[in-house]
């Protein structure tokens, strides 16, 4: 399995966290599953090769896009395919959704709309050329463009401070204080609670669950701290917290997540 990421061009930074590719082989008698857990921010995702099914029940799979959104979720879903496939994605800040594509984040969380649904005819031709490139450099370079076309199309001279307080919580996986942060946007509580829904898809409180959720995430292969460390240096004021939310966000109990011996974190491991 590969997995690799690579940096955004300088001016597209500040919307753009990182672009992603993971590569596997897959067969009939060895599936390759993979669980999309609750993540604040947003990832455009182009399947170059092969087609995933999302397992929506116990005994019903649904064929998922080839290309589309993943918009900001709280939830967990999980998908499989049955032969060697290649994803290229781009990781977005929640916000860039209202800056390059004038569509607020609330209007796509928990949702997976198509290129087509997404951005009609260009989403359509931004897929076929994704599709069609002979390498994942050039598709780096053909969604730098496209990005940047749509940066200056839609730019905004200044985005709300709310964008800034975004940012913030996610640097800061998910440990600020909302009233400050609300304080410093200039917004009263409910001013600042309402503008940031509409740019990150949640509410500040549960925006920073997803975030602070993330960051444990991100602690996988840590093999220096314990479960009971792990969680609180994410901030989980016990065990039982984290453990409660780290189900509810992925599905998992974090003992067999960080075991590694979850199907999905094997790109983890690659």
């Amino acid at each position: 399995m590969i997995y690799y990421t690579l940096p955004p061009a300088p001016e597209l930074a500040r919307y753009v966290r990182f672009f992603w590719v993971l590569e596997s082989e897959a067969s009939v008698s060895q599936p390759y599953i993979h669980r999309s857990m609750a993540d604040g921010c947003a990832e455009l995702i182009f399947h170059y090769k092969g087609q995933f099914n999302e397992l929506v029940a116990a005994d019903k799979t649904e064929k998922s896009f080839t290309a589309g959104l993943h918009g900001p979720s709280q939830t967990f879903r999980r998908f499989a395919i049955e032969q060697g496939f290649g994803i290229f994605g781009v990781y977005l800040y929640p916000f860039a959704l209202t800056q390059l594509f004038s569509i607020p984040a609330v209007e796509v969380k928990n949702q997976m709309p198509d290129m087509a649904s997404l951005l009609g005819a260009e989403g359509k031709d931004l897929e076929d050329k994704i599709m069609t490139a002979p390498d994942n450099n050039t598709r780096r370079q053909l969604l730098s463009g496209f990005l940047q076309k749509k940066l200056s199309k839609n730019y905004i001279k200044q985005p709300p401070p709310v964008f800034a307080s975004i940012q913030a919580i996610i640097q800061n996986k998910g440990l600020l204080s909302v009233n400050q942060l609300a304080e410093q946007a200039s917004l009263s509580p409910r001013q600042f609670e309402r503008t940031f829904k509409t740019h990150s898809g949640f509410s500040p409180k549960l925006f920073s669950r997803i975030i602070r959720f993330q960051a444990a995430l991100n602690e996988y292969g840590n093999q220096q701290k314990s479960l009971t460390q792990i969680s609180y240096a994410c901030g989980y004021y016990d065990q039982s917290h984290f453990i409660h939310d780290f189900k509810e966000f992925s599905g998992h109990h974090p003992r067999l997540y960080f075991s590694g011996q979850s199907a999905e974190s094997a790109y983890r491991d690659g």
